[in-house]
């Protein structure tokens, strides 16, 4: 079975990789005078410096604000359970609540930074966002605990946008890929991070403690949040203007992100299947101790890799990174289906990591290129609208289809949907970034001239 299952994967896989090998750049990227070409443009390159005081402070203002959502994650459904004695499918609401209220959110967000400021816009969502985490606190019911994941759902929806549109700006136009790459990271760390150390202060210290924990983190994202300093322009409005809303499709969505954002979510469809039952397919497979590590493999192929995918994606184009990435996640799936052993398993979770972890800040990146400045909050927002969709879809429709498959099953198959979404890419997205990116271009015309 096992050899029919590794025929069925890799024959469809060999067929597309001929298909497509004219069509793909990725052995012209690599030519040895194209790398002659950027060493003696990497002065120029350096000049411009990722690591500043801003973007360190939005990306760990990132961090704490996915720490509260991966914490609150997997301790609220135990804490309905337990503390207010509601039922299973009540603490099913907890998690789809607060991802609409987020979705419903994101394309008014563009229009009120425009009027007020990224910055501000980011305090205001930051604010909201503590409020909520104190009102956990006073949670007697659980209808009262779905109006605050409402409210804390909405700061999520602004704070999320808001920080991605500041980096979008912060960072400098060579190095998008890498600091993307690295501002997403940190989301990343807190994934695994935060379910750790939210089940651990619930076994440990009990609910209350577990709350003021998750309140400490919206603490600690409005302080790193509040010392970003941006130099904007705002325009001087009166209270009807900054409350008036366009509700126009042209000003609420961006078009040219759509497909860059389909494929992400038709992708994050799969890794539904990984965020939401990897750990229950550990425990059915009896895996060991090496159950409760995946993300943490996940995480460190991530900070080991960050480094040099992100320099790849500014240097040769998307598509030398995206496309090998979509592969190794398809690879990490299949390896998945057939893990019988804690070392298989983690080994899924390398080229996972290397694949999805990558993918995200890649199909992120590339949202934000192909828009003018003045619409990348936009943009932004409609991509993350559109694969926060996926990703919801996903949990809740594989869900009942593992039911009558089996993990095993689910996962194989999963292999095969993800290699159909490297189709759709090449199809669809991929000839859109077989250039280097213009802000390359630039730099190169620039020191020519000088």
């Amino acid at each position: 079975m096992d050899s029919l299952r590794f025929t069925a994967f890799f024959i469809p896989f060999a067929r597309f990789f001929y298909f497509f090998k004219k069509r793909c750049t990725i052995s012209l990227l690599f030519k040895k005078s194209e790398k002659m070409i950027f060493f003696k443009e990497g002065t120029n390159m350096e000049e411009a410096k990722l690591w500043t005081k801003n973007f360190f402070s939005i990306s760990i203002c990132n961090f704490f604000l996915f720490i509260n959502y991966y914490y609150l994650l997997v301790t609220l459904p135990i804490f309905v359970i337990q503390d207010l004695k509601s039922s299973e499918a009540e603490a099913g609401l907890i998690a789809m609540v607060y991802l609409f209220a987020a979705i419903v959110t994101r394309p008014f967000v563009d229009q009120f930074m425009e009027k007020l400021g990224k910055q501000k816009m980011l305090i205001i969502s930051l604010v909201i966002f503590l409020i909520a985490s104190i009102s956990y606190l006073f949670v007697s019911s659980i209808v009262l605990l779905l109006i605050i994941r409402f409210l804390h759902g909405i700061g999520f929806g602004i704070a999320t946008t808001a920080t991605g549109a500041i980096v979008a700006d912060i960072v400098p136009e060579s190095k998008k890929g890498e600091g993307m790459g690295y501002f997403i990271l940190s989301s990343n760390v807190a994934m695994v991070i935060g379910p750790f150390l939210g089940l651990t202060s619930l076994d440990h210290w009990g609910s209350f403690v577990m709350l003021v924990i998750a309140l400490i983190c919206s603490v600690g994202a409005l302080l790193t949040g509040g010392i970003v300093n941006l130099h904007e322009m705002k325009p001087k409005l009166n209270k009807r203007e900054l409350f008036k809303v366009n509700f126009s499709f042209e000003k609420l969505v961006e078009v040219s992100a759509f497909r860059i954002a389909l494929i992400a979510a038709f992708l994050a469809f799969a890794y539904s299947t990984v965020l939401s039952f990897v750990s229950v397919f550990a425990e059915k497979m009896n895996l060991g101790a090496g159950s409760n590590l995946f993300f943490v493999v996940y995480a460190i192929v991530l900070l080991i890799s960050r480094p040099f995918t992100g320099r790849w994606f500014d240097r040769y184009g998307a598509n030398v990174i995206v496309i090998p990435c979509i592969i190794s996640f398809a690879f990490g799936l299949f390896i998945l289906s057939m893990a019988n052993t804690s070392f298989i398993y983690l080994l899924s979770a390398v080229f996972i990591g290397l694949g999805w972890g990558t993918l995200f800040p890649s199909f992120q990146t590339m949202a934000i290129q192909i828009v003018p400045p003045q619409r990348r909050a936009a943009s932004l927002s409609t991509f993350l609208s559109i694969f926060d969709i996926g990703i919801g879809l996903g949990s809740f429709l594989t869900g009942a289809v593992v039911v009558f498959t089996g993990f095993t099953s689910l996962y194989f198959y999963t292999s095969l949907y993800v290699l159909v979404g490297l189709v759709l890419y090449c199809l669809f997205v991929q000839h859109r970034f077989a250039r280097k990116p213009k802000s390359l271009e630039h730099d190169r015309k620039s020191s020519l001239q000088q």
